[in-house]
Formats: C-alpha cells, sequence, structure tokens
C-alpha cells in the first residue's frame, strides 16, 4: 500500500444525463477518484467524510483513493463473515423453516462469491460446508472431518470482501448464481425470488452498519419467469371427489396399524376447516369443541410444520411455532359443520390423544411425518379417482383440500371476509389466490354478455 497526505477535492455539481449526477471527485497524489451518487446529499455526505479524514491527517492509498482507515475496515470484513455475522442477528426469532432457507440462500451466494484461489473445491463442496458448519451458528464450534476443514479452510482464506458487492459485475454474478441450480440448469422463479431476498436484507444490514453505501441490488435489474401464486384450479376437488378421498384414506394401510384410517379425521380437518396441515398436526383435544349436535370449533393456535432437527431450537423434525402470519399466541377460532364434528368425536372414541393431547400423532407418539401422510393420501387417490384424474393435478397434495374448501366457500357466495377470517388470510391475498378458482358468477356473466350481442 502506497499512501500520500497529498489530497484534493472538487466541489460537487451535477452531471446531466446520468442515472447517479452527483459526482463525489478528488485526487490523491495525481491519481484522480470518482463516486457517484442518486442524490445530492448523499454526494455531500461522503464529501464530507473524506475531508474530515483529510482533515485529521489521516493517510489516504493512493491507488484506490480511500482513506486508510476505511480502506481496511472494508478489507477486513469478508462476505463469509459478514453472514455469519448476519445469520447471528436473526437465528434467535427466526422459524425453523426461515432459518433453513436462509441459509441455503446465503450458501448459495457465498460459495460463488469467492476469489479463483488455488485447490477451489466443487461449488457443491463448499455449500455443503456452509450449510453444514459455518452458517448456522449452532453448528459453528462441532467437530469436523479432515475433508471439511480443509473446504473450511480454503473458504475462510479465499472468500472476497464484503464491499466487492458494490460493484456491478460482482452482484450479478451472484444473482446468476442464485439463479441456477447445482447442474447449471435455471432455479424456480419462486426459488430465486426467495434467495435474492435474503441477499438483499443481508445487504440492507450492511448498508445500516455503514459498511457499504447502498444496496446494490436497488440498482440490478435481471429479468426473470414470473411467479404463479395462484392456485390452478385443476387442484380443486368438487365435494363428490373430497369425500370419495375421505373415505378411501380408511382403507389405506389395513396391515399397518391402521394408518389410514387413523389419519382420515386429519384430512377432514384440512377439508372442513381449511386448516393447513401443519395447522392440523398441532391440533388438541382442548382446542376441539364438540357438542353432542349442531356445529363446533377449532381453536386453531400452533402450527407444527417439518424442518429439520439442525433447524429447530430442541433438535425435533418439526417445529413449533403460532400460526402462520399470526403473532406466536394468537388464535383462529374457525367454526366446523356438524360433518367434521362427527369425524372429530368418533377419531376420539377410537384413538384418543396422545400424551400431550394430540390428536393425530405417530405409532411412538410423536409428529406425523410428511412423508407418512403423503404416501396415505397418494394411496387414496389410486383407490378413489379414475385413472386419467389420477395422473392430473387433482387434489395432488393433502394441501389442496384447504384449496378445496376456500373454493367451494367463495363460489357459494360466503362473504370474503368470513372466509378469509376462517382461512387465516387476508382478504386482499385471499382474492389474490383464489382468482381462477372463484367461477360462481361465470354463467350469469356469460349470460348477459350474449344479450348485448342478441338484443342489438
Amino acid at each position: 500500500m502506497t499512501t500520500t497526505f497529498k489530497v484534493k477535492f472538487w466541489e460537487i455539481k451535477r452531471r446531466e444525463g446520468r442515472k447517479r449526477p452527483y459526482p463525489v471527485r478528488w485526487l490523491t497524489d495525481k491519481v484522480e477518484h470518482s463516486e457517484w451518487y442518486a442524490a445530492k446529499a448523499l454526494a455531500v455526505s461522503r464529501l464530507s467524510d473524506l475531508t474530515r479524514a483529510a482533515r485529521n491527517g489521516e493517510p489516504f492509498d493512493i491507488e484506490s483513493g480511500l482513506p486508510v482507515g476505511e480502506l481496511r475496515r472494508r478489507n477486513s470484513l469478508s462476505f463469509l463473515e459478514f453472514a455469519q455475522s448476519y445469520m447471528d442477528l436473526k437465528w434467535s426469532d427466526a422459524a425453523a423453516t426461515t432459518r433453513a432457507s436462509t441459509v441455503e440462500a446465503l450458501a448459495t451466494a457465498a460459495a460463488s462469491f469467492v476469489r479463483d484461489g488455488a485447490g477451489r473445491p466443487e461449488v457443491v463442496e463448499l455449500r455443503g460446508v456452509l450449510v453444514r458448519t459455518l452458517l448456522p451458528p449452532t453448528t459453528r464450534d462441532r467437530d469436523v472431518s479432515g475433508s471439511d476443514l480443509e473446504v473450511i479452510d480454503w473458504l475462510r482464506r479465499n472468500s472476497r470482501p464484503l464491499y466487492d458487492l458494490t460493484d456491478s459485475v460482482a452482484v450479478r454474478a451472484v444473482l446468476d448464481a442464485l439463479a441456477a441450480k447445482l447442474d447449471g440448469k435455471a432455479a424456480a422463479a419462486s426459488v430465486y425470488q426467495r434467495k435474492r431476498a435474503v441477499l438483499f436484507n443481508l445487504l440492507s444490514y450492511a448498508v445500516e452498519r455503514e459498511l457499504i453505501p447502498d444496496n446494490p441490488l436497488s440498482r440490478i435489474k435481471r429479468k426473470v419467469s414470473k411467479v404463479v401464486d395462484q392456485v390452478d384450479p385443476r387442484v380443486v376437488a368438487n365435494p363428490r371427489q373430497v369425500e370419495q378421498l375421505l373415505t378411501a384414506v380408511t382403507y389405506v394401510g389395513k396391515r399397518n396399524k391402521d394408518r389410514g384410517a387413523h389419519l382420515a379425521a386429519f384430512f377432514a380437518v384440512g377439508y372442513y376447516a381449511a386448516a393447513r396441515p401443519a395447522e392440523g398436526l398441532g391440533l388438541r383435544e382442548d382446542d376441539c369443541t364438540l357438542p353432542d349436535s349442531g356445529w363446533g370449533a377449532l381453536a386453531l393456535r400452533e402450527s407444527r410444520p417439518a424442518a429439520g432437527k439442525r433447524w429447530t431450537d430442541l433438535g425435533e423434525v418439526h417445529d413449533r411455532r403460532g400460526l402462520k402470519h399470526r403473532a406466536r399466541k394468537e388464535v383462529r377460532i374457525v367454526p366446523i359443520p356438524p360433518v367434521l364434528v362427527r369425524i372429530l368425536r368418533d377419531h376420539l372414541e377410537r384413538y384418543g390423544v396422545g400424551p400431550d393431547g394430540r390428536l393425530f400423532r405417530s405409532p411412538n407418539g410423536g409428529v406425523v411425518s410428511s412423508s407418512t401422510y403423503y404416501r396415505v393420501w397418494d394411496d387414496a387417490r389410486q383407490y378413489a379417482l379414475a385413472p386419467p384424474q389420477t395422473a392430473s393435478p387433482l387434489a395432488g397434495r393433502p394441501y389442496d383440500l384447504r384449496h378445496a374448501a376456500v373454493s367451494l366457500w367463495l363460489n357459494g357466495g360466503v362473504p370474503a371476509t368470513e372466509v378469509a377470517e376462517r382461512a387465516g388470510h387476508s382478504v386482499e391475498v385471499l382474492l389474490k389466490v383464489y382468482a381462477k378458482c372463484v367461477d360462481g358468477q361465470r354463467e350469469t356473466v356469460n349470460t348477459t354478455i350474449e344479450g348485448l350481442y342478441t338484443d342489438r
């Protein structure tokens, strides 16, 4: 590093025709430097920082033009180190599934944002140690194998400085990595957007800590496929089809401790109460109001999504969390029709509850795994549906029972506000997600349009 105390600054003058029209320009010895800003206030602030360093007698690096102290700060923190500090910040308050998806996104970015040093490991090896060891705060102190130690050591030495992401070319390279799978094929648009959102939040945190001047993703545009967040109407089963499916479930696994029959009420909760599968898994006896006749109610209060032992606080496969998009202890009361009241009463009489009061459980008393109830559902579709329907998306997942319920309510004329309350959505999200499934008015509209032509 060659330094100098000979620093000269120019006045800020707007340059027309530029996206960032306000330049901060200065000389170190005889080398000219410039930084460009979209707002004059940002440029003035930056110029003030530089002139303050010069007045304080701080030497400037001639090549980069930066005060030595700032240059050292920029070079001292690698992307890996900052990603670890970001995970430390987010870990305790994040749901287990959020922890997993955040680590996955940062591992993809960190594995690509490295120097081309000698002995560079394969990307799959870099991502592996990042996910298993380096990024989760709970695994960094664990013993690792010799091969992993070599990869970790290389990554720590070759992770590029965080500040390098202020360069547009570098940012685009990382975004390209987020948009690709390990085999080089394009990742799903939803996967890319989720990973990009994680990177955006990490860089916003870097701006907050004054490690970079702005979030570079705000000025980088990258064309991606549109994410479809509406329910495909082809997955929505009608009431007769759902009835056949729920009946077929009871015939699954007759020789395997009646696994299908035990889960019949679980699937019924998904349909008649529009509960998410993870909400059904958390249902307890004291959450159920089951009168001898008439309507009952479920007080949905807990969700048990599968996340993996690495990501949960208690080392369990299923996380313990509140309802989606709600405060931790908030409860959603869902009135349930007499048919579901009878199904749940029969279930309790036949199977009872687990030690913690949960209605649905594995043979050893744990939470039913998603692989188990998916297998039961797949078998039930084979029993209940014709071959062309089995090959179609119709009710392809247990979650589609919820879609069938919400679509039925909306098309039946139930006010959107009431449907949203029971399903745990906002009205805006409800109407957006189920826009293609609301067809109850199509015949009326068609008749009206036809009349416009024939009445003339």
